[in-house]
């Protein structure tokens, strides 16, 4: 008797756990469809980046042909001042 009551206690649990391990075509196909989501999610992330990069490097690039022609125009100023400091100490001593 005692057997056959854990028997039945055993067969649902059983049922139950088999039914679990089941997969559905439809949650397969669910599941494929996410990683097919994720997947293409990252290679537009990959895309995206690469373009930030590309703009990034562009952006240096700029960057470092206006900090030529500021360092252009300081030498130009700085030889500008050094003519003017010159033309006023002549001034000053004729």
């Amino acid at each position: 008797m005692n057997k056959k009551l854990i028997a039945i206690a055993i067969l649902p649990a059983a049922l139950t756990l088999g039914g679990c391990a089941t997969v559905s075509k439809e949650d397969l196909a669910e599941v494929r469809a996410l990683a097919e989501k994720a997947a293409a999610d990252a290679s537009e992330a990959k895309t995206m980046a690469a373009d930030a990069g590309k703009e990034a490097s562009a952006a240096r690039t700029e960057a470092e042909a206006a900090k030529a022609s500021a360092d252009a125009a300081n030498r130009k100023a700085e030889e500008t001042e050094t003519k003017i400091d010159r033309m006023f100490k002549k001034s000053m001593y004729k």
